[in-house]
């Protein structure tokens, strides 16, 4: 045999059966020489996604037999599961809580530049107005919130909403251009 060839090693043999039928584990490796490592190694196979975490700790490549951006089948999962946490029960037959399992895609008035009063960081109803996330712009000037009156005494910038009329005027005449003094 030449240097590049395949030479089969046999090296093991296991019933497969009652009728004492073996199957014999032959792989295969390619050398120059005997004293050379085997390029070839067991690649893994993953049925179920809960595996990836574990495997991906210590395996450099496997193999998905399922496609991880599916979508989770939410028919599948129960919502009963039983949490304890220390000696109490959290789970009750009267339990009406929702939770969120998944989240696809983006949301508008998270993930994306939004009015302050539209902020789901910081809801306007339930947090100082003052309060911004790196996204929010004045609804009165259109630019990234603070704007130069976002704290004004008089007409804080921070307190606009559209459901205001004054904001909305406000926000219309800011829009226009400027008379030019003559």
């Amino acid at each position: 045999m030449s240097e590049h060839e395949l030479k089969p090693k046999l090296n093991s043999s296991f019933p497969l059966g009652k009728d004492d039928t073996t199957i014999q584990k032959t792989p295969l490796s390619i050398s120059s020489s005997e004293s050379e490592e085997s390029p070839f190694r067991a690649i893994i196979c993953l049925k179920n996604r809960d595996d990836v975490q574990r495997f991906e700790e210590t395996e450099e490549c496997f193999i998905l037999d399922f496609d991880p951006f599916e979508s989770v089948d939410l028919s599948k999962l129960s919502m009963k599961e039983k949490i304890t946490v220390g000696d109490h029960d959290t789970n009750t037959d009267n339990d009406s809580d929702l939770s969120v399992i998944a989240e696809k895609g983006q949301v508008a008035c998270r993930d994306y530049p939004h009015s302050r009063h539209l902020c789901l960081k910081f809801p306007f109803e339930t947090n100082p107005h003052e309060s911004y996330c790196k996204l929010c712009y004045c609804y009165v000037c259109d630019s990234a919130a603070p704007c130069k009156y976002w704290t004004d005494p008089i007409i804080a910038h921070c307190h606009a909403s559209e459901s205001v009329g004054d904001w909305k005027l406000k926000r219309t005449l800011s829009k226009q251009p400027s008379a030019v003094l003559k």
